[in-house]
């Protein structure tokens, strides 16, 4: 630590602290990567985030929301502002095709989405702040979450469990990988920035029967082909244009069936995604309405099961444009770029619907080093020089949130 103490500002500070965790940092995320678990079934990963922070001495309580861990590295003054940063645990149900020293010992569990850098990125900025502890005021609550990828998602049921008391913090940051943009940057968007998300389960029935004599059928099929369609139209004719829609069916089954057999049922799977929470619930009535008067008026009948799901994320606009230029402090300019709205979703939305909050996207894409395959996919990676600045510039902006009064 003899180079720290030259360090004439707490922004080289911290990327100095950055760089020489940075092995240790890449080592925790390996650690992660080889060992996912799946949603609401991260015992181990829990474990060993409550190690980590009993390493470093941070208070914590493990077992929120079951697996998640919630620790506090206080300050000078640790009842003054509390500032929360949040990371997701969780992996997905896909098998990795990577060939590196780091791949998934757990067949059919990998983490494609990244939730291993987050929380890599994470304890290292804790080890940060934990090291910085006497030189700032205030209180850091750091939220290891589970169960991002599985409704309800984990950050609603911690929020019930009551993570956002006891300290209450005043905001709250949060980050995700993006292969898109290069390491070395980051992306940042306010106001609106990801959509809400809702499941559908839909079950057509009619009466099956010799396919060369549909007159003796009530064909659900033909039922199912008239009702996606028509409910497209709620989106193109009842949406406002300004106001980005998705409807989308990713899966069509039926029971029993043949080339010459129709069937008695068809189900249908699909999720309905905008960035409007009134028009949300608003075509949530008009899709049950319109199935349901389809298959009647056909002479079937429809249930559709809508599972209300993470609402929109919302990037509070002052507490978002104060990261974005201490963003460009910490990186320059230059590494900060603008992103565009997303439909995809996340349920750190559920922060952003009770305080303010930033959630921005960590550039982790290098196709000099041939790391470009997109999130959720069996060759995704990372750049891990990315983890230096993901570490350091989550603490950083944590510190400069404290001191602003």
């Amino acid at each position: 630590m003899t180079a720290l103490k030259t360090a004439t500002t707490l922004k080289e500070k911290i990327q100095q602290l950055a760089n020489d965790f940075h092995a240790d940092v890449v080592a925790i995320r390996r650690h992660l990567h080889q060992n996912p678990e799946l949603s609401y079934e991260e015992v181990q990963t829990g474990q060993y985030i409550a190690a980590q922070l009993e390493a470093m001495g941070i208070p914590y309580e493990h077992g929120v929301a079951d697996n998640g861990v919630v620790g506090l590295i206080h300050g000078r003054n640790g009842s003054s502002k509390v500032v929360a940063l949040r990371a997701d645990i969780d992996a997905l149900p896909i098998t990795e095709a990577n060939e590196v020293p780091y791949k998934s010992k757990n067949e059919g569990v990998m983490h494609a989405c990244g939730h291993d850098v987050h929380t890599s990125s994470l304890l290292g900025a804790a080890r940060i702040l934990n090291t910085l502890r006497d030189e700032f005021d205030g209180t850091i609550k750091l939220i290891f979450q589970p169960a991002e990828e599985r409704l309800p998602g984990g950050a609603s049921i911690m929020i019930k469990e009551g993570v956002l008391e006891n300290p209450r913090p005043e905001s709250i940051l949060g980050q995700h990988v993006h292969p898109p943009l290069q390491a070395g940057k980051i992306g940042i968007k306010a106001g609106q920035y990801m959509a809400s998300a809702d499941e559908l389960y839909m079950t057509v029935t009619g009466k099956g029967g010799h396919g060369a004599l549909p007159m003796d059928c009530i064909d659900p099929i033909v039922i199912t082909a008239h009702i996606i369609t028509a409910l497209q139209q709620i989106v193109s004719r009842n949406a406002n244009p300004g106001t980005p829609t998705v409807l989308t069916f990713g899966q069509i089954a039926s029971t029993g069936g043949a080339t010459n057999v129709i069937p008695n049922e068809v189900k249908l799977k699909g999720t309905f995604r905008t960035m409007d929470e009134r028009w949300r619930f608003d075509a949530h009535q008009r899709m049950k309405k319109m199935a349901e008067s389809i298959a009647e008026g056909m002479g079937g009948r429809c249930e559709l099961d809508i599972r209300v799901g993470y609402p929109v994320l919302h990037n509070h606009e002052a507490l978002t444009h104060k990261t974005r230029a201490r963003a460009e402090a910490y990186l320059g300019k230059e590494n900060v770029v603008e992103l565009p709205i997303r439909m995809t979703a996340e349920d750190f939305a559920y922060y952003s619907q009770e305080m303010p909050a930033c959630f921005y996207r960590l550039g982790t894409g290098n196709p000099a080093k041939g790391i470009t395959s997109p999130i959720h996919t069996n060759t995704f990676d990372v750049d891990e020089d990315c983890l230096a600045l993901s570490t350091g510039l989550m603490a950083w902006l944590a510190l400069q949130e404290l001191e602003e009064a």
